[in-house]
């Protein structure tokens, strides 16, 4: 008992917060700007895994953690297709995950758009050319934009999440 005590009362030792990067700040003022002028409220993505080694899942995740915090610019992460703006595919499509990759695009209201992330949903990465898989993304999807990397970091896909804003605003 004495040990927790003396624990709760010792000085806390604790490292220097970082700072906040400001290349990040802003490309998410930017998006943010970009998703309320074209969507009047904030970007909502469905992520989609359909045969990854989970390793972009990963670094998606890493955008709501507390340093990246996405949020903050409008982009939030949704459980249903039927409420996404943007589908990104992680992963090289497998022969397995072929409906469910379509009854998911299928299930998006328009606009849609197809972010494909990590050179595995790019092009199928080291599994391309394999017997369980499709290829990319791009074998059964309309993709607008790719994220290559393996994985990609948070802010490249941001900078790719950015990209498609752009583009998008100029396909409406």
């Amino acid at each position: 008992m004495v040990n927790a005590f003396s624990c709760l009362l010792k000085k806390k030792v604790t490292g220097t917060l970082p700072l906040p990067d400001e290349e990040i700040e802003r490309i998410g003022r930017e998006i943010k700007q970009i998703a309320e002028a074209q969507f009047g409220r904030s970007l909502a993505i469905r992520e989609l895994d359909a045969g990854s080694d989970n390793a972009a899942e990963i670094e998606l995740n890493n955008l709501s953690n507390a340093f990246y915090d996405v949020e903050r610019f409008g982009i939030t992460f949704v459980a249903s297709p039927r409420h996404a703006d943007v589908l990104i595919i992680t992963g090289a499509v497998t022969h397995n995950m072929e409906v469910a990759v379509r009854k998911t695009y299928d299930a998006m209201p328009f606009p849609k758009f197809v972010v494909a992330v990590g050179d595995d949903a790019c092009d199928g990465g080291i599994y391309r050319g394999t017997y369980a898989v499709l290829g990319g993304a791009d074998k059964i999807l309309p993709v607008d934009i790719r994220i290559p990397g393996n994985p990609p970091a948070p802010l490249q896909i941001l900078t790719g999440l950015l990209a498609l804003m752009r583009t998008a605003g100029k396909k409406q």
